[in-house]
C-alpha cells in the first residue's frame, strides 16, 4: 500500500505561538515578504475591481513568473482590464531587483515605477505599462481575515507549505485608468488577497474551486482544496461569510460541507468539471446557510503547457505536465435555512468563479475507488 504523507490545515495554539499569529487577528506584517526567492518559493499581491457598468480590472505584483518558481527572482506586475462588451486589453512590467522593492513590514511592493503600498484598511495601487496605465484605491469594508493560520502544511515534518490572506476580503473601489487613447474613471467594489509558498503548487495540490461573490448584501469567499495523490487527496476548506460590515462566520468552527453536482468534462482541457457546486454552512450562532455557484459559461480557459516558453513545452510533454486553468461565470445564492426551508434568498447573476487543475485528470477518482 502506498505511504499517504501528512497534510494539515493548522488551527492550533501552538502553530499560531510557532508562527508568531495572534487568533482572529490580522496585522500588517502579515501582508508583507514573506519568502527570500530561493528555488521553489513564490509570492504574489493579487487585486480586483469590479465595476457596475461591468468593466473588471486585475492588478497582480509578483515576486517571480509563476510558471518559473525555481529560477531566480524575477519581479514582475501585470494587468488585465476586461470591458462590458468582453473586450481585453492586458500589459505587464518587469524591472530588476535594484528597480523593485519587497517590504517585510507591510505591504509595500514596488515594481520599477508600478506600486502597491497598504495597511489591511487602504491600498493605493499604480500599475505604469507601455500600454495601459492605471491607478486603484480599496478601502476596505470588511475587516482583514485569514482561514485559520492561513497556511497549509505538507509532508510528515510540514516541510512545505501554500499560504493565503485575503487582506480586503471586500472593499470600495476607485480607478482611473488610461489605454487605447480612452480615458476611464470608475467607482465600485474591490478585493485584495496575498499568497505565497516554498513548492511549486502543482506537487502539493491536485486541484481547487476558488470563488469570491458580492451576492446582495453578503460577501462570499470560498474555496475546496484537494491535495495531490501522494497526500491522499486529501481536502481542505477555506470559507468566509460576511453581511454588511461583519464577518457572520468562517471555516474554523468546522461546519462547511462542499457538495458537487452536474459533472461533465471540459473539450478544451480534458478537465471534469461540476456545473454547480454549493457549500452548506452553519454560524457558531447556529444559522444555516447554502451557497450555490451555478455555471452557465466560461469566460476563459488555459492549458499551462501553452504559456511555457517553446524550450520548455516539450520536457513539460514528456513528463506528462498538463495542468489547466478555467474560469466560470453564472449565477451565484445565499439561501438561509430554518427547520430545513428556505427562509431567505438572494441571488447575483454575474458572478465569476475559478476553477485550478494541477494533477491528472480524474485521477482523485482513485480515493473513491479504495474507499
Amino acid at each position: 500500500m502506498r505511504k499517504i504523507f501528512k497534510s494539515i490545515h493548522p488551527d492550533d495554539d501552538a502553530h499560531y505561538q510557532s508562527m508568531g499569529l495572534t487568533r482572529g487577528v490580522v496585522q500588517p506584517w502579515e501582508d508583507g515578504l514573506h519568502t527570500d526567492g530561493s528555488k521553489g518559493t513564490y509570492e504574489w499581491w493579487y487585486s480586483d475591481a469590479h465595476f457596475p457598468d461591468g468593466t473588471i480590472m486585475v492588478i497582480i505584483f509578483f515576486s517571480k513568473s509563476p510558471i518559473e518558481v525555481n529560477g531566480p527572482v524575477k519581479p514582475q506586475a501585470t494587468i488585465e482590464l476586461t470591458l462590458p462588451d468582453g473586450t481585453k486589453y492586458s500589459d505587464e512590467v518587469s524591472a530588476s531587483i535594484e528597480k523593485s522593492f519587497f517590504s517585510k513590514d507591510h505591504c509595500d511592493v514596488r515594481v520599477g515605477h508600478s506600486r502597491i503600498v497598504g495597511d489591511l484598511k487602504h491600498y493605493d495601487i499604480t500599475f505604469r505599462g507601455k500600454k495601459i496605465q492605471a491607478k486603484l484605491s480599496l478601502d476596505g469594508t470588511i475587516p482583514a481575515w485569514r482561514s485559520q493560520t492561513g497556511s497549509i502544511f505538507f509532508g510528515d515534518r510540514e516541510e512545505h507549505y501554500f499560504a493565503w490572506l485575503p487582506a480586503i476580503p471586500e472593499g470600495r473601489a476607485v480607478a482611473d485608468v488610461s489605454f487605447d487613447g480612452k480615458q476611464l474613471h470608475l467607482e465600485g467594489s474591490g478585493y485584495h488577497d496575498h499568497n505565497w509558498g516554498d513548492q511549486i503548487m502543482l506537487k502539493l495540490m491536485h486541484h481547487w474551486y476558488w470563488g469570491r461573490a458580492k451576492i446582495g448584501d453578503y460577501k462570499v469567499i470560498s474555496a475546496w482544496i484537494t491535495g495531490e495523490k501522494k497526500y491522499g487527496y486529501k481536502d481542505f476548506d477555506v470559507f468566509m461569510l460576511a453581511k454588511g460590515d461583519k464577518i457572520l462566520g468562517d471555516n474554523s468552527n468546522h461546519t462547511l460541507k462542499f457538495v458537487s453536482t452536474d459533472e461533465y468534462v471540459d473539450e478544451f482541457t480534458g478537465k471534469p468539471v461540476y456545473g454547480k457546486v454549493i457549500y452548506e454552512y452553519e454560524t457558531e450562532a447556529g444559522e444555516l446557510y447554502r451557497i450555490t455557484y451555478d455555471r452557465k459559461g466560461d469566460i476563459s480557459k488555459q492549458n499551462f503547457v501553452d504559456l511555457l516558453p517553446a524550450p520548455l513545452k516539450l520536457g513539460a510533454k514528456i513528463v506528462g505536465f498538463d495542468g489547466s486553468y478555467l474560469r466560470f461565470e453564472g449565477e451565484a445564492s445565499v439561501e438561509r435555512l430554518e427547520n430545513g426551508q428556505v427562509v431567505e434568498k438572494v441571488t447575483e447573476p454575474s458572478a465569476v468563479w475559478e476553477l485550478m487543475y494541477f494533477g491528472k485528470a480524474g485521477a482523485d477518482k482513485v480515493k473513491e475507488q479504495e474507499k
